[in-house]
């Protein structure tokens, strides 16, 4: 099978909707990450993104939708607060999980009796959901475990001649997955943390709360029970305290032929003039556009990559930051 890239224009549209109504895969851009898209309806075309992904089959899907899908024809209940929060956040990198049943194939949400829905504010999201008409089962363009894809020719180099065509918008610009949220509550819980945080949710739907994952437990969310957005070279994680520890490492790396790398925020890249950085910036949303951009950059030019984790931060996106970050390098120091 040959892989095309392509732009979102008409005719790659609907010849996205003729691979997609045969039961194939499309991946395509939009605002968080690169999707991987196949019919939510078609039970062989989800098992296929498993498949493709080797994806544990305990892991759920998420629905996309374009912005006037009529999201309730998807789910049982739709709280209060879910509606306002719709009209808060989406479309954007919000995802809702709501109860429902019987509305997608059983293979989407894992068993669960709910389904998670996403409405993605890219143009090129929109323009293929729009050309579909359909819920759209799309997880990260990616090797399961692997970075998560920000450029179409990241999801290129995971699944070239599996799939037959990428819809290109460029690098993603907010560069972390969406907020889950699930809503079968009376008070809306956090599942993973992205661009949407709990001090914006609150806001709008009068609390929040954060749901915490425990071993054993069945997953209600992608990227809750396994390790993600792994780089393909070593990796270590140190605190900002623990500079000194991550530069005697980079020092051995060096010593015994290899080629470390630093990971870090800006206020550290003077601190280590000298050494190979990446700098992933001064600020959480900057983070999160920068986060999978540099580690697929570190798999290219490093045998180690070293973060030095950014300072905490009360809240905010820094929360997903560092979610991905620790999953990605380690919440010790690793190799």
């Amino acid at each position: 099978m040959q892989t095309v890239i392509a732009g979102p224009e008409r005719d790659w549209l609907i010849r996205a909707k003729e691979y997609i109504l045969a039961g194939e895969v499309v991946a395509f851009h939009t605002e968080t990450v690169y999707g991987l898209g196949a019919d939510a309806r078609n039970d062989k075309a989800v098992r296929r993104i498993f498949a493709l992904k080797g994806r544990p089959a305990d892991n759920p899907l998420i629905a996309h939708v374009h912005a006037d899908y009529e999201i309730k024809r998807l789910v049982d209940e739709f709280p209060a607060y879910a509606e306002k929060l719709r009209r808060a956040f989406l479309p954007g990198p919000l995802t809702l999980v709501c109860p429902s049943t019987g509305k997608v194939s059983g293979f989407v949400s894992c068993g669960l009796n709910t389904l998670a829905i996403r409405v993605p504010s890219s143009p090129v999201a929109q323009a293929f959901l729009r050309e579909v008409n359909l819920p759209i089962v799309a997880p990260s363009a990616n090797l399961s475990g692997h970075v998560s894809p920000v450029t179409a020719q990241h999801v290129f180099q995971d699944f070239e001649g599996k799939i037959p065509l990428i819809l290109d918008g460029g690098v993603c610009e907010g560069g972390i997955e969406s907020t889950v949220l699930d809503c079968t509550g009376p008070v809306p819980r956090i599942l993973r943390a992205g661009l949407v945080t709990r001090e914006m949710i609150a806001d709008v739907a009068g609390a929040c709360e954060v749901y915490s994952f425990r071993s054993g437990e069945k997953p209600k969310s992608p990227g809750l029970a396994y390790r993600h957005y792994v780089p393909h070279c070593k990796t270590a994680s140190f605190s900002a305290e623990e500079l000194s520890d991550a530069v005697a490492l980079y020092r051995k790396e060096e010593q015994e032929g290899g080629k470390p790398c630093f990971l870090c925020e800006n206020g550290l890249v003077k601190q280590l003039a000298g050494y190979a950085v990446l700098d992933l910036g001064e600020n959480a949303e900057q983070m999160a556009h920068r986060l999978y951009l540099h580690l697929h950059t570190a798999e290219e030019i490093a045998t180690l990559l070293i973060a030095v984790l950014p300072r905490p931060q009360e809240g905010g996106v820094m929360d997903g930051v560092l979610n991905r970050l620790t999953r990605a390098c380690g919440g010790g120091h690793g190799v």
